[in-house]
């Protein structure tokens, strides 16, 4: 049986679910957090050690400004009114990406990793203006400036992810089948998971089954 340590997460569909039944992609987002607070508290009780979530990505930005906006002051909203409750239940924040929102956003994001950086339950790392493609980029400038070999040890130094391990599950939502740039590198080996069900309407019961699913696949990892 397959321990599992990481789990990553695309959480698509909330658009499509807020169209399809609220009419306003708007309270689709609004909806998603709801399901976002489930998966968290399950993933501590199926003792998780990290969870990766992929919040908002590089490419994003093309998205209708009233939308990021909404976006944006739903994520301050929640972290406002419910940091202290994470923090209490042992969980740290890290953020993946580049920290290029409002200085209000930005200081929010850095008290709350600072505020966290202790906790070992559960470390939620949330994926915000987030590109895979970009942070490889960086990772081998970095090498370069640094005069270094390059070769995959040093190369994780620089990933956004130094000293998170790689997740053992990659699930997407929302019936598409695709990485959108997310976790390139360090989804090499993960086992993938397309749920057709738009993330709104992704229950506990259906994560369970992937995590079961998952505990009874044999990894070979190249091996036979």
């Amino acid at each position: 049986m397959n321990l599992l340590n990481h789990v990553a997460i695309i959480m698509d569909g909330n658009g499509r679910w807020g169209l399809r039944y609220k009419n306003s992609r708007n309270l689709g987002h609004k909806e998603g957090l709801k399901t976002v607070e489930k998966i968290i508290k399950s993933s501590i009780r199926n003792k998780i050690k990290f969870l990766t979530l992929y919040a908002f990505s590089t490419e994003n930005w093309k998205r209708p400004k009233k939308e990021i906006n909404y976006l944006f002051n739903l994520l301050e909203n929640f972290l406002t009114s419910r940091l202290d409750d994470i923090h209490n239940q042992k969980i740290k924040i890290k953020i993946l990406g580049y920290k290029k929102f409002s200085k209000k956003l930005n200081n929010l994001l850095n008290y709350a990793e600072k505020k966290t950086i202790k906790n070992t339950k559960l470390q939620i790392n949330l994926a915000l203006n987030y590109g895979s493609k970009l942070e490889l980029i960086n990772a081998f400038k970095e090498i370069k400036r640094g005069k270094i070999k390059i070769n995959e040890k040093n190369l994780e130094k620089y990933l956004q992810t130094k000293n998170i391990p790689d997740p053992d599950i990659l699930i997407r939502t929302g019936n598409t089948k695709r990485l959108s740039n997310f976790l390139l590198w360090q989804l090499a080996y993960s086992e993938i998971f397309f749920e057709k069900k738009l993330w709104p309407a992704f229950t506990e019961k259906d994560y369970i089954k992937i995590i079961k699913e998952y505990k009874n696949i044999k990894r070979n990892f190249g091996r036979i």
